[in-house]
């Protein structure tokens, strides 16, 4: 499984704080860099694979605090 795959299945299953440990792994960018590519591969995945997210998209980030 490709990097990007592994990414996107964190993201899919709200380990937010491993998806962006693993971005910055993948692309050896900065925190808000990773940040900024988690939020496009979010929306991204929110349109192409909705049918795999389990929470509304205002309910996604709960409980996360950076």
């Amino acid at each position: 499984m490709g990097a990007w795959q592994s990414i996107d299945e964190h993201i899919v299953q709200r380990r937010i704080i491993v998806a962006m440990q693993a971005i910055r792994e993948a692309e050896r960018c900065s925190l808000q860099e990773a940040i900024d590519l988690f939020a496009e591969r979010l929306e991204f995945l929110r349109r192409t694979r909705s049918d795999d997210f389990t929470v509304r998209p205002e309910e996604y980030g709960r409980g996360v605090y950076t």
